[in-house]
């Protein structure tokens, strides 16, 4: 029976990753997760995605549904090392669904697709009854375009290496969450959605061959990213709690519902792994650029133990941290 649960990009949806998706469409459940397929065509090399987007409430603070659409299938490409060009849409539309509605997803993803610079090329339409869908539902595809030489993958970490985030993390699945349960939590906290196709940019050009790795991390956070990039590459990785970048905010309503700001999604920010004689000339140039102004290091690769991530947290002890189980804020994307 499917759960909630295996949609949340932790533990159990990797579960049915391996046992049954992976190994009836592809094959080989062992296939390397990352966030886009590279391809190899006679011109060079593509990178190619497709993702789906369910969030609830479908406007929220600092987006909706069809930012968020866009910026998501931008960034799986751009965390590959593509550069973003072209997208299809795919709509399901619940019949009742407001045409001004409508068109103010349409609007906002026009929108974030112009920012970004890519072209909705395709798309399709379909309505469903009244009660069987929930408003709107989108899927989108997208191709970038891979003009370098560079290794860019979640199997491609070294120890050594630091981990960088480009800023505070759990925004947008806080926001999203109090949009949905109208909390009043006493400040404005609104999403980070946003494409990061250009500070990957510039990113790659101030790193070259030092990049390893870059994520984003979106369902499950955090801490399931790197627990995913640790068994990918076969390493360990090493937080330090304190130099986690999180807002006041997002600390205290994560407190007041007993919620862990590594767990929650992000919708605006990237994890780089890089190799340490590049950090801060790679921190400069993030910290340059507005969707990097918060870079932080937060973290070191370790030869060993294999797919281990462990927090030294803020009173000088060690936590295990562990792939997300179950589903914590569900229709976050």
């Amino acid at each position: 029976m499917i759960l909630l649960g295996h949609g949340s990009g932790g533990r159990l949806s990797h579960k049915l990753l391996e046992e049954l998706i992976l190994p009836v469409l592809n094959g080989d459940a062992r296939s390397c997760q990352n966030d886009a397929a590279i391809l190899d065509f006679p011109h060079g090399r593509l990178a190619f995605t497709t993702d789906s987007f369910v969030v609830d409430p479908i406007f929220f603070p600092g987006g909706s549904i069809g930012s968020l659409a866009v910026h998501g299938t931008v960034n799986d490409l751009a965390m590959m090392g593509g550069a973003p060009l072209f997208l299809s849409v795919s709509l399901i539309i619940e019949e009742g669904f407001r045409k001004t509605e409508l068109a103010k997803v349409l609007e906002d993803m026009r929108n974030a697709a112009d920012e970004a610079g890519v072209r909705i090329v395709a798309g399709d339409t379909k309505v469903v009854p009244c009660g069987k869908g929930d408003k709107i539902f989108i899927t989108t595809s997208g191709i970038g375009v891979i003009s370098h030489g560079l290794k860019i993958s979640g199997d491609n970490a070294k120890p050594g290496d630091s981990v960088i985030i480009s800023g505070t993390v759990g925004d947008h699945g806080i926001a999203v969450m109090a949009g949905r349960e109208r909390l009043d939590v006493g400040a404005e906290i609104a999403s980070d959605s946003a494409s990061l196709n250009t500070l990957v940019r510039e990113i790659m050009a101030a790193a070259g061959e030092s990049l390893h790795v870059m994520r984003d991390p979106t369902r499950g956070g955090v801490a399931t990213t790197l627990k995913e990039i640790a068994a990918q590459s076969g390493v360990a990785v090493r937080l330090r709690e304190s130099d986690i970048p999180v807002k006041r905010e997002v600390a205290a309503v994560c407190s007041i519902l007993g919620l862990d700001p590594l767990y929650v999604a992000n919708e605006g920010k990237l994890l780089a792994f890089v190799a340490p004689e590049s950090t801060d000339s790679i921190l400069a140039a993030m910290r340059k650029h507005p969707l990097g102004e918060g870079a932080a290091v937060i973290g070191v690769v370790e030869e060993s133990p294999a797919g281990r991530v462990v927090m030294e947290t803020a009173v000088g002890g060690f936590r295990s941290v562990e792939m997300l189980a179950g589903e914590q804020l569900p229709r976050i994307c």
